[in-house]
């Protein structure tokens, strides 16, 4: 079992990778058709020159940088250039408006900003020329902009070009980082209010990917590995799971085209490791099922047979009487499933919000070894991960990682220690010192801790209805299960100081479509709203749920969204976690109007 030697930096790890790999491909991108790579060799010596071009614009040590900028070679490439040059990376979201840009600028001091592309420099600009002070702008992709007011503009390409460095003094200079150095402000997006400043230093990252690591070599063997990296870069998850964490193990990254093009993708690049989101998971659980409904009786018997065993599996074994069929599944269904996850899938790890059990149990059927992980942005961010090892359970988050403590508090609430707790949130004292108590992380998780160490989460704490009676919901139980429905695509639940749950629903699109030509009517969404039939086929989808709940969790009524939760509406944050502060403005008026008639 290979095991992660000691780094004192981010910047150290990486430039030791890069002389051990030297021209073995490292980061790919895709472009006319086809992908490309840089090599590790090339993206260490693109760093160190960039990382001088940025001392020669006047970086100092401390200062800020912003990153803006989609997922690409380039992004990882600045990221380690802003941190070898002395600076603190700030990651900054593509979606951010002009407020949010402002409000990071404002509040990090940030002095420079690296830029991927025109388009976003023109939300980021405005925002730009009303901070005090002069700002450098500079930009991956050629830009025109001219030279208004304080903003000096320069092409990160001719950066590079201009400051020809050594790379092996830059990663001699990097030795004389320590793990307490600053490494990211990372904005958190939160469900309510400003983003906060979450100060990671190097250590809580390398604890992080030690711990990963960790887990990597000793439950699955650490190898050649290949990330395809989908999640935003500027979240904490895809930036250390994505980025990190793939250094660590001298893996490849490959940056995916975007949704639209995932599942294309993940077949092109055959990742051994993908760390996503759930609602992804919900989504190709979704697809898939509708991809072998289509493929007549027989695949669909095979695929509940198999859902079935691994329930079974799942709560403790397969029978005897089950295994000619496992044998029999195992030699059918499941490797031409596993194909289309590229075919070399040692794990799929899911993170950034709880994912409902059945889904883990569902591609743990079709044989995706399935993992569970837990954290959050203060934490750098992974706390916990469930691993084989430790037996899959998955209404649990797995145990603590390596040189993690985690404690439950009196009040259930989930506490954490450790070098992966950040030093406190930027310019907020207050805060910092509501959080980080003692050395602890209170993180507003409720859970509990099983006999074999396994974390299991109930709810935020924050996010807890109580209803008019004093008992205690927990909405993300609720809308989990009534996402599953082949109706639901998203929904949010209510019911705080009321005398019962109720919902906003998002139906599924392909499911209206289908429901439309099955019952012959126009797919007039206005019309639908108001449609009986339509109404009661929604109803009856969640009553399938509330069969499963208990009397108080259960949801008596609901209403229709107007659109999609999306990012650019804002009712989701970037890591697809639902806002619950913005749908409440949008529809709580309603919301609470079901209580009156």
């Amino acid at each position: 079992m290979r095991k992660l030697e000691h780094f004192d930096s981010l910047v150290q790890m990486f430039f030791r990778r890069a002389r051990e790999k030297g021209d073995a491909p490292f980061l790919w991108a895709k472009s006319g058709g086809k992908w490309h790579s840089t090599s590790w060799a090339e993206a260490a010596r693109q760093v160190a020159s960039l990382a001088a071009g940025l001392r020669d614009l006047g970086l100092r040590p401390g200062d800020r940088v912003m990153l803006v900028s989609e997922n690409r070679p380039e992004w990882c490439i600045s990221d380690l250039a802003i941190m070898a040059a002395g600076g603190v990376t700030v990651p900054t979201y593509t979606t951010n408006t002009e407020r949010d840009h402002q409000h990071i600028i404002d509040n990090s001091g940030a002095c420079m900003t690296i830029v991927s592309n025109a388009k976003l420099a023109k939300t980021l600009l405005p925002a730009v020329l009303r901070a005090s002070g002069a700002h450098t702008v500079i930009g991956i992709e050629e830009m025109r902009m001219g030279q208004p007011g304080a903003i000096e503009f320069h092409d990160w390409k001719r950066l590079i070009v201009d400051h020809p460095a050594d790379v092996e003094a830059a990663a001699r200079a990097a030795d004389g980082f320590a793990r307490e150095d600053l490494a990211c402000i990372i904005y958190t997006s939160g469900t309510g209010g400003s983003p906060r400043g979450v100060m990671q230093h190097h250590g809580a990252i390398l604890c992080n990917v030690e711990g990963c690591v960790t887990v990597i070599s000793e439950d699955f063997g650490w190898e050649d590995e290949v990330f395809l990296s989908f999640l935003p870069l500027s979240h904490a998850y895809e930036h250390t799971g994505g980025q990190h964490f793939p250094i660590g193990l001298g893996a490849e990254i490959y940056y995916s085209e975007g949704l639209d093009k995932l599942a294309s993708n993940i077949e092109e690049v055959r990742p051994t490791i993908m760390v996503v989101v759930p609602r992804l998971f919900e989504v190709l659980r979704t697809r898939i099922s509708k991809q072998v409904e289509k493929q007549g009786r027989f695949a669909n018997y095979l695929l509940d047979r198999a859902v079935a065993i691994g329930g079974k599996k799942a709560a403790g074994g397969v029978p005897l009487w089950d295994q000619p069929m496992n044998l029999f599944l195992s030699r059918t269904l499941r490797p031409k499933l596993a194909a289309k996850f590229g075919g070399r899938i040692k794990a799929m790890v899911s993170g950034g919000a709880p994912l409902n059990p059945e889904v883990g149990v569902f591609f743990e059927s079709l044989g995706l070894t399935f993992l569970q992980g837990y954290g959050q942005t203060e934490a750098a961010p992974v706390i916990s991960c469930n691993r084989p090892s430790a037996g899959l359970k998955h209404d649990t988050v797995g145990p603590p990682l390596q040189n993690v403590e985690v404690r439950i508090a009196e009040d259930g609430e989930i506490l954490v220690r450790g070098e992966l707790v950040m030093h406190g949130y930027w310019r907020n004292e207050a805060e910092t010192d509501r959080v980080l108590k003692d050395g602890w992380l209170h993180t507003g998780d409720i859970g509990e801790i099983d006999t074999r160490g396994r974390i299991r989460i109930t709810d935020r704490k924050k996010d807890i209805i109580v209803n008019d009676k004093g008992d205690n919901v927990a909405p993300q139980k609720v809308e989990g299960m009534l996402t599953l429905q082949p109706e639901v695509m998203q929904a949010m639940i209510a019911g705080d100081r009321k005398p019962y749950m109720t919902a906003v629903i998002v139906p599924d699109p392909e499911w209206t479509q289908e429901w439309c030509a099955r019952n012959r009517v126009a797919c007039d969404l206005a019309a639908l709203r108001e449609d009986p039939a339509y109404r009661a086929a929604l109803g009856a989808a969640v009553e399938r749920v509330n069969r499963d709940l208990s009397v108080i969790e259960r949801v008596r009524r609901f209403i229709l969204a107007d659109e999609a939760f999306t990012i650019e509406n804002e009712q989701l944050t970037p890591s697809l976690k639902i806002r619950r502060h913005i749908l409440k403005q949008v529809y709580g008026g309603r919301l609470d109007a079901l209580y009156k008639s």
